[in-house]
């Protein structure tokens, strides 16, 4: 039995353990493969909090050297994890993976110091996961898979490390999840540098270089060049990244490492395979109750706001907002749920040809009888937009934070979902929200264009420009509109469509066994 370690900052069969994609990610296909008859661990760090769930159980610590100093890594086997049962969970503790707060899976470097905090913390991750492989602290493993750039570096340990080359006889696959995050940091003079965390270590610098600042490591860059196999998480973005990008024109593709996607695409090594949905039973679409989900986002706001010493802007605003709802329910209900990054947000407040933001002319056409609700953070410019937003138009409900509860409830009882993504390595949300039969308005890029269909599972939009993206988001939205209050028949059966839309984990796992580890 072939056995994978899966290596990530986030794993959804925690609590708490997730913040985008890769937490839904590691979440299910650990399941799907164990399914599959193959013994699947995974192992994230504890980031003060994980090892202290019921059933976590210490193991033989990791003593490793790190930045010069000899540290001391706690190493938990997590059980009793109900969502995964077949999975064997694990999660190393040190005091840098709080260092921002116990629970805080990212910290907030201020600027000019970008992934300062991280980075260090990941790299000692990493490095403890090397070492816990090597001393078989997860028992015999088979292929290695990392998840996104904080994963990375085990590859160049990999490559580099003496004490380490045991773990260049492992298949070893790289999941991109979102390529706009690489991670990079200078190679030497600064504390949170490859240099400090791992002195003595020799490297070839041009495989492990930025492509623009070659005196920096690029861990994606890195583990492109490096890995057995690249994987992205859709087919159409995996073709996406292989052409330059170009911001200008509205298009966000390799990010500065198309010429590296090339080679591993030549190679064979890049493989494109859509992320799956759960479909579990009893999660078929059901009529939502209006006043109960207006009762449920006053009470959290409540809470999120008793949270601070000070009562946040955006919190006094959506509590306002709330407040001017009635319990009858609008006629149109616009639904979105996500993080708050230049990625999901960007368009929305991106000039149309008449000069007001997207979003703006959106809510416009909404009219008074509809309502746009929105949940989600991140991004403090992009928060602040959505806040100034919602102060002005009436229709329009920002929840600066995220509750798993809502977001259910949004997907189940929302018209239409808006995922207006500027680039999308695949996307969750919008699988979320069919299942639920809710139609979905997207941009037509990555994971959008290979699971929406336009007119009959929702509405896509293009655009060759930024300016003619925003144009079309908002002339989608009036069609969308207009099909919603004119042609009822058709937009029942819009929902039928897209309650039967399938993206199961079944099919991607055998892409997954037979091109990522080569399993036949």
């Amino acid at each position: 039995m072939t056995h994978i370690l899966m290596v990530a900052a986030e794993n959804g069969a925690l609590p708490g353990g997730k913040v985008g994609g890769i937490g839904d990610v590691v979440r299910e296909v650990p399941t799907a493969l164990a399914q599959r008859d193959c013994a699947v661990s995974v192992v994230t760090p504890a980031y003060g909090v994980f090892h202290r769930l019921p059933g976590a159980q210490r193991l033989p610590g990791l003593k490793v050297n790190f930045g010069g100093t000899a540290h001391s890594l706690d190493l938990f086997r997590l059980d009793g994890i109900e969502s995964s049962p077949a999975v064997r969970h694990y999660v190393i503790e040190h005091p840098l993976f709080s260092s921002c707060g116990a629970g805080r899976i990212y910290c907030d470097d201020p600027p000019g110091h970008p992934f300062e905090t991280d980075a260090s913390k990941f790299a000692l991750f990493c490095l403890g996961v090397a070492e816990g492989i090597s001393k078989g602290s997860f028992e015999a493993v088979d292929a290695l898979h990392l998840h996104d750039w904080h994963a990375a570096f085990l590859l160049i340990l990999r490559r580099y490390d003496p004490s380490f080359r045991a773990l260049q006889s492992l298949r070893c696959v790289y999941s991109i999840h979102n390529l706009a995050i690489q991670g990079i940091r200078p190679f030497g003079g600064n504390d949170s540098s490859l240099e400090r965390w791992y002195p003595g270590l020799k490297y070839d610098r041009r495989t492990l270089a930025d492509p623009q600042w070659s005196d920096c490591v690029n861990p994606v860059a890195a583990a492109i060049r490096m890995a057995d196999a690249v994987h992205t998480v859709s087919p159409s973005y995996a073709k996406e990244i292989l052409l330059p990008s170009d911001p200008a024109h509205g298009f966000f593709g390799g990010e500065r490492l198309e010429n590296d996607l090339r080679d591993a695409s030549e190679q064979k090594r890049l493989f494109g395979i859509l992320n799956g949905c759960e479909y579990p039973q009893g999660s078929a679409p059901k009529a939502g109750d209006w006043p109960a989900l207006l009762r449920q986002m006053r009470k959290l706001v409540l809470r999120w706001a008793s949270r601070d010493r000070a009562l946040a802007s955006a919190h006094f605003i959506a509590h306002h907002a709330l407040q001017r709802l009635t319990d009858e329910r609008p006629a149109m209900i616009l639904t979105s749920v996500g993080r708050v990054t230049g990625q999901k947000v960007g368009l929305m407040r991106e000039p149309t040809s008449s000069g007001q933001a997207a979003l703006h002319a959106a809510l416009e056409a909404l009219g008074d009888d509809g309502v746009m609700l929105m949940v989600g953070s991140g991004d403090s410019d992009y928060e602040q937009f959505l806040c100034e937003s919602a102060a002005i138009y009436d229709n329009f409900v920002f929840l600066r934070g995220f509750s798993d509860q809502i977001a259910d409830s949004l997907y189940r009882q929302g018209d239409l979902f808006f995922m207006p993504s500027s680039f999308e390595p695949c996307g969750i949300s919008q699988m979320l929200a069919l299942r639920a039969g809710q139609p979905c308005l997207v941009h037509w890029v990555g994971g959008l264009r290979d699971t929406i269909v336009d007119n009959r599972t929702g509405f896509v939009f293009t655009g060759k420009n930024p300016t003619e993206q925003a144009d079309a988001l908002v002339a989608t939205l009036q069609r969308a509109l207009t099909q919603h209050r004119k042609q009822s028949a058709k937009w029942r059966n819009m929902r039928k469509a897209a309650a039967a839309a399938r993206f199961t984990w079944s099919d991607s796992i055998d892409a997954y066994l037979r091109q990522l580890y080569r399993i036949e």
